[in-house]
C-alpha cells in the first residue's frame, strides 16, 4: 500500500431513511473528494438519493451503472464480474492519485451489500475502512415493532434464490428467520413457509422506513405486487409467548421504601454509583432545599423541600409516602450517617407505627474525609469527629468531649463550627484546645470542598480567626504528630498525620 494513495471508505446509509445514516457517514461523504454509487440502467440511485443531502456541487461523482439487473442473461455472472472489475480500475486510478473515495451502500455495506466486491477488489493495494449502516432486517423489524429474537433463539437469513425446499428445511429448522431477495422469488418464498408450516408467522414489509414502506402478514400479500426491496420476517415466537404472559399477570402492588441518600460534599464526582442509582430509582425526593437542588431534576419525580430544622417531621413525611407505596430518597449531605438525616430517619422509623416501611441507608463521601484528602492525610492517625453545634445537646457537653480529645492527642474533625446564629462557639474551642496544644498545632480550614467556593487553607492554631469560619467550613485540628510541608508551587501546605506514635 502506498501511503500516499487515497482511502477507500465502505459507507453504510441505512435502509432508506436518511435520518437512519450515521453521524460518522454523513461527514465521510461531505467531506470525499469522490463518491461513488450504483444504479439500475435508468440512471436513478437509491443509495445517492439517500446520501443526497449530505453531496457537494464540487465532487466528483462516480455511477457505476449495472449492464443488467433481474433480466434473464446467459451468463450473468460473467457480465457482471467483468464489469467489477472495470469499475474498481476507475476507482483505484482516483486511489492512486491520493483522492479519497467513498463508495455509498443501501444498508450495511458487508450485509448482502454492493460495495463488497469492490472492497475485496481494492482492499489489499488500498487504505480501506468499511462503516456499518442499519440492516434492512433492523429496519423491518423495528417497522413491525417485533423482535426478531429473544433469550436464546437463533435468527437465520436467508436469500429468497434458494431452491424452495432448501427455505423450507431452514424455515421449519430456525426460530425466528428474513428471507432477502424477493420480487420474481416471493411466490416460491411463500411456499416454502406455507411446507415449513410457518406462513401464519411470517410478515412481510415494502421499503422500510421511506415514503413508500408497506407491512402486512405476508399470507395476504399478492405476489404481483412485492418489488425487489422487500423482506419476510419470522418474528420472536418467545417475545409474542412472554408478552402474552404479562398482559394476564396481575400487575404487581406498589412496594415502598426509604432510602436515606448520601450526596458527598460536592458534585456528581464524588456521588457514589450505589446512591446514584437510589436517586434515579425514585418517586418522590426528600430533604432540605439546598441539598435537593444538587440532585439534577427529572419530571417523573416529585420534590419535597423542607427547612434545615425540621428533621423528624422530614422523617415521618417520607416514612409516610413510603407506606403508600412510593419510593423515596431521602438526600443529605456528605454522609448521612454523620451529624445527618440517617439518625433522624431511623430514630422516627423505631417508632411501632412504621414498623412495615422498610429504610435503607446509602453511605457518601463525608466532609471530613473531603477536606482532609485536599490537605493531604491529617486523619492518618487515630482521630475524632465531633459537631460544635449547640442546638441538640449542651455547650458543657461539647466542651467536655472537646476537652477529653485535646488531652488524647486525637487529631479532631470538627463539624458545624459557626453559623450566623452561634458566633462565639469557635473562639472558645480554641481558648480551650490550646489549653493542651501548641499555639503552632497545624489547623486545616476546608470551606465550601467539592463546590464552587472551594478553599483550604492551613493555620496556627493560635491564628485561627473565628470571624473567617461558618456552617460551609469544616476544621481538622492537628495533633501533636500532625506535620506541615510547604509546596513548591505556592499553594495549601500539604498536611499529614504519621501512622507511627511514640512511644
Amino acid at each position: 500500500m502506498s501511503e500516499e494513495s487515497g482511502r477507500l471508505y465502505g459507507v453504510g446509509l441505512g435502509p432508506g431513511d436518511p435520518e437512519l445514516m450515521t453521524v460518522k457517514a454523513a461527514r465521510l461523504i461531505a467531506a470525499a473528494p469522490v463518491v461513488a454509487y450504483h444504479s439500475a440502467r435508468h440512471g436513478r440511485s437509491i443509495a445517492r438519493a439517500i446520501a443526497a443531502p449530505y453531496l457537494r456541487p464540487e465532487q466528483v461523482e462516480e455511477a457505476l451503472v449495472y449492464p443488467v439487473t433481474t433480466e434473464d442473461t446467459p451468463d450473468y455472472r460473467g457480465v457482471i464480474e467483468e464489469h467489477y472489475d472495470a469499475w474498481a480500475a476507475r476507482l483505484a486510478a482516483h486511489l492512486d492519485a491520493g483522492r479519497d473515495v467513498v463508495v455509498l451502500c443501501e444498508g450495511d455495506p458487508l450485509f448482502y451489500g454492493s460495495y463488497m466486491h469492490m472492497h475485496k477488489r481494492l482492499r489489499q493495494r488500498y487504505p480501506t475502512e468499511v462503516v456499518p449502516g442499519v440492516t434492512s432486517v433492523a429496519a423491518a423489524s423495528a417497522v413491525l415493532g417485533r423482535p426478531l429474537v429473544e433469550r436464546d433463539e437463533v435468527l437465520t437469513v436467508l436469500p429468497g434464490t434458494l431452491p424452495e425446499e432448501v427455505l423450507a428445511e431452514r424455515l421449519a429448522a430456525t426460530d425466528s428467520a428474513a428471507v432477502l431477495k424477493l420480487g420474481r422469488t416471493f411466490g416460491k418464498v411463500r411456499d416454502a413457509l406455507e411446507r415449513a408450516g410457518r406462513l401464519d408467522d411470517a410478515w412481510y414489509v415494502e421499503r422500510a422506513t421511506t415514503a413508500g414502506e408497506r407491512a402486512a402478514p405476508l399470507a395476504g400479500v399478492d405476489p404481483g405486487s412485492v418489488p425487489y426491496f422487500s423482506i419476510a420476517l419470522l418474528p420472536s415466537r418467545v417475545h409474542d409467548e412472554t408478552a402474552a404472559a404479562l398482559a394476564e399477570r396481575p400487575a404487581p402492588a406498589p412496594v415502598g421504601e426509604v432510602v436515606v441518600v448520601g450526596l458527598g460534599p460536592g458534585g456528581r464526582d464524588w456521588l457514589t454509583p450505589e446512591a446514584q442509582a437510589a436517586l434515579a430509582a425514585a418517586d418522590d425526593l426528600v430533604g432540605y432545599g439546598p441539598y435537593l437542588a444538587r440532585v439534577p431534576g427529572n419530571p417523573r419525580q416529585r420534590r419535597h423541600a423542607s427547612d434545615n430544622r425540621v428533621e423528624a417531621e422530614r422523617a415521618e413525611f417520607a416514612l409516610a409516602l413510603a407506606r403508600e407505596g412510593r419510593r423515596v430518597a431521602v438526600v443529605s449531605s456528605g454522609d448521612p450517617g454523620v451529624f445527618a438525616m440517617a439518625a433522624a430517619v431511623l430514630e422516627v422509623a423505631a417508632e411501632p407505627r412504621w414498623k412495615d416501611v422498610p429504610v435503607r441507608v446509602l453511605p457518601g463521601l463525608t466532609a471530613a474525609q473531603a477536606v482532609a484528602s485536599r490537605a493531604g492525610a491529617p486523619l492518618g492517625h487515630d482521630f475524632c469527629v465531633l459537631s460544635l453545634s449547640d442546638r441538640l445537646k449542651p455547650w458543657d457537653v461539647i466542651a467536655s468531649r472537646l476537652g477529653a480529645a485535646a488531652r488524647a492527642d486525637l487529631v479532631i474533625a470538627v463539624y458545624n463550627p459557626g453559623s450566623k446564629s452561634r458566633t462565639w462557639q469557635v473562639e472558645a474551642a480554641k481558648t480551650l484546645l490550646l489549653a493542651h496544644r501548641a499555639a503552632d498545632t497545624p489547623v486545616v480550614i476546608g470551606r465550601d470542598v467539592g463546590g464552587p467556593e472551594e478553599s483550604v487553607r492551613v493555620v496556627r492554631l493560635a491564628e485561627l480567626d473565628p470571624s473567617e469560619v461558618d456552617m460551609r467550613t469544616l476544621l481538622i485540628i492537628g495533633s501533636s504528630q500532625t506535620r506541615v510541608r510547604d509546596r513548591e508551587d505556592g499553594g495549601a501546605p500539604v498536611v499529614w498525620t504519621p501512622r507511627r506514635y511514640p512511644a
